[in-house]
């Protein structure tokens, strides 16, 4: 059986966007359009908006007893490691640029 969440949001140029996410298999899919699309895109990697927005909607509902606790624990994981993820590869790029900055002729 699937696991469906869907929610509405408005992107800061004031278009309707509604984003569904399905759990089948383990596994979440995210996916969205905006009100006059047809087509609806699948996010893979998603988007950590998405995720932390998905985790919102995951705990109002296992506060209700209409989502399971496992879910929402999933969903923290995936930020989390999404998080990191972001953050390496920030501090990675840093140091990058400082090596350029210190050693300008040695790439």
């Amino acid at each position: 059986m699937h696991n469906i969440h869907v929610w509405k949001e408005t992107t800061p140029e004031g278009e309707k966007r509604e984003i569904r996410a399905v759990k089948f298999g383990g596994n979440w899919r995210i996916q969205s359009k905006l009100k006059h699309e047809e087509q609806w895109i699948y996010h893979e990697p998603p988007l950590l908006a998405d995720l932390v927005e998905l985790h919102d909607v995951l705990f109002r509902k296992y506060q209700r007893r209409r989502a399971a606790y496992e879910d929402v624990v999933l969903i923290e994981k995936i930020i989390t490691k999404m998080q990191e993820k972001t953050e390496t590869t920030d501090l990675e790029s840093h140091t990058k640029t400082r090596r350029h900055e210190e050693n300008p002729g040695n790439e």
